[in-house]
């Protein structure tokens, strides 16, 4: 697996290092919450971070766009999904205050500009640079605010936030930050966990293909049904899309046999498919680290995506799946695994041993030492 991290990109402290008191106040900024019907890896990544702070007895507050759902930390809305980040310094004055240690802005896409109007601590979290997203998501007459957006993102991260520590959830993202302008003495690297997987359900019989996520642009879903046209004869089984979004009924009016659509689904099921598929397949164009990855690992399930920033970082190509240089080459893997068992199966073993190393409580500790840090290198 590449990692061409700039020195010295450093990584949180170890468990059991010695570590300054973390803050206890923290705020984290962000677009979401985890139960927006549009809420993603991003999202279930903050959620994690809160939920573990606030077990280690942090008082967390998530200020964000759109609805807010109850949980065990605090919730705010500072308004609608684009209208917020237009009130975000307002929302924030009136719902914190000065009852705020360290404020995270969350960073993804569009940026808050918090250390232009927040005067104390701020750590950035960052899941990817959203550096080619813009031109795949505003094309035609919307070029020009797609310039405009990557500028904005580029300057914010490198400007904006001189000074400051950042989050990079993956090797990939600390590169991005690094080729924009950021100094790697500011980057901390904080890889994504993921959960105890429990009981597993049997392997499906049949083959059963599975991709999972929000059906958005960029996860080229799309370029995943035209393949299966190419695998299906060779393979046969089920290709499974499970998750929902913007390009669903495109995608639906794509679909040839053999294919079929979940919509999101329970916690349970998802584990379920997770544990029956013999191919979890991310044709995503780019990742922060790809979560659902770790989480098809975690069940033994290896993967087949590109060679793309974020997946090469959550594959270890040839070892717990295989990473393809185009759609040729991802049909190829496709078909090798899926007529392999023995492969197949060392790989999905080798998977769940690598995403052993990947939980939770490991993410937050890490982050908390970083929250520390990034508080102590503001005190005077």
């Amino acid at each position: 697996m590449p990692q061409h991290v700039p020195s010295p990109l450093r990584t949180a402290a170890p468990p059991g290092a010695q570590l300054p008191p973390a803050p206890r106040r923290i705020v984290f900024l962000a677009h979401r919450d985890l139960g927006n019907p549009a809420a993603g890896g991003s999202e279930l990544l903050v959620d994690r971070l809160a939920d573990g702070l606030t077990r280690l007895g942090h008082q967390v507050t998530l200020l964000c766009g759109g609805p807010a759902a109850f949980r065990d930390y605090r919730v705010v809305s500072a308004g609608g999904p684009a209208g917020h980040y237009l009130r975000a310094r307002s929302a924030f004055a009136r719902q914190v205050g000065a009852d705020c240690d360290l404020l995270v802005e969350v960073c993804n896409g569009m940026p808050y500009l918090a250390p232009l109007w927040h005067r104390g601590p701020t750590l950035c979290l960052v899941n990817h640079v959203h550096t080619e997203l813009w031109r795949m998501r505003l094309r035609g007459p919307l070029a020009p605010a797609a310039h405009l957006g990557r500028r904005l993102e580029h300057w914010a991260l490198s400007g904006a936030q001189r000074g400051n520590l950042l989050v990079a959830v993956s090797p990939s993202t600390a590169n991005a930050l690094h080729a924009i302008g950021v100094d790697p003495a500011r980057i901390r690297l904080v890889p994504n966990g993921v959960a105890e997987p429990g009981p597993r359900a049997d392997r499906s019989p049949e083959p059963l293909f599975l991709a999972m996520g929000r059906l958005v642009e960029y996860k080229r879903i799309d370029l995943l049904l035209r393949l299966w046209e190419r695998v299906r004869p060779v393979t046969g089984g089920r290709l499974v899309i499970v998750g929902d979004g913007p390009e669903e009924p495109r995608l639906r009016h794509l679909a040839g046999p053999g294919v079929e659509f979940t919509g999101h689904v329970s916690e349970a099921v998802k584990h379920r498919l997770l544990c029956e598929a013999w191919l979890l397949l991310h044709p995503s164009a780019v990742e922060g680290w790809g979560l659902v990855i770790t989480e098809a690992a975690a069940r033994g399930t290896p993967a087949v995506g590109f060679d793309v920033p974020g997946v090469r970082d959550s594959v270890e190509d040839g070892v717990t799946g295989l990473l393809a240089g185009g759609p040729s080459s991802f049909a190829a893997a496709w078909c090798t695994l899926a007529l392999s068992t023995h492969r197949r199966e060392l790989m999905g073993k080798a998977a769940e041993e690598r995403a052993a190393g990947y939980r939770w409580a490991r993410t937050v500790r890490q982050f908390r030492a970083v929250a520390a840090e990034a508080v102590r290198g503001r005190q005077p």
